[in-house]
């Protein structure tokens, strides 16, 4: 009402002196105890999903921007056709009413045989971007199968050379004989630079 309030006569709906609400809190308040060690952790996403999720919006911007590439090629197309046509309109009504309308009507075949023939030759120069780019990807995918097919030939063929060192039942009985006539003392302590300054004594 009116005088309430830290401001005389009619009290305003908002102020920054105003007090807050009963049950509210200004922002420099702390949180409540009882949240205070609460972390908002922000929903979990399925990977799966967020993939066709990305790959739908990727689709719709897609579409998108070939309707507004198409519009605006249209827009360019027939202004022109629309320029060149009222031009020859001109010229047509000089001459006479049904020349001006054939020429009209032999203006505007032309104009779309014009058009149509661009569109086709773009339409043919995207189909053949597409094929260069598909033959460039199984080329890529071809040279990358041979790579990976070299490393693993060559992994087999280390693993082959160090097979010739392992133990196996048949060479048991030699190599317990060969570690027996050369003992190996592991027991040995090193230096900064990598040298052995103390060995222990084998009994």
């Amino acid at each position: 009402g009116p005088g309430s309030g830290p401001f005389p006569g009619p009290c305003p709906a908002w102020g920054p002196r105003l007090l807050p609400a009963r049950g509210r809190k200004t922002r420099h308040d702390p949180p409540a105890k009882s949240k205070a060690s609460r972390l908002k952790v922000p929903p979990p996403v399925d990977p799966e999903e967020l993939l066709v999720v990305l790959e739908r919006y990727r689709l719709h911007r897609l579409v998108l921007s070939a309707l507004r590439g198409g519009l605006g090629l249209c827009r360019s197309g027939l202004w022109v056709c629309g320029a060149a046509v009222k031009e020859e309109a001109g010229c047509g009504a000089a001459m006479g009413q049904g020349a001006g309308y054939r020429a009209v009507e032999l203006l505007w075949d032309r104009a779309f045989f014009f058009f149509l023939c661009g569109r086709e030759e773009r339409i043919r120069k995207e189909e053949e971007e597409r094929k260069r780019q598909k033959l460039q990807a199984a080329e890529n995918q071809a040279r990358r199968l041979e790579a990976f097919l070299k490393e693993k030939e060559q992994e087999v063929l280390q693993l082959q050379e160090e097979a010739k060192t392992f133990i196996t039942p048949e060479n048991l009985d030699a190599r317990i004989e060969e570690c027996l006539d050369n003992p190996r003392n592991y027991n040995f302590a090193i230096d900064k630079d990598g040298r052995i300054v103390k060995r222990t004594v084998l009994s």
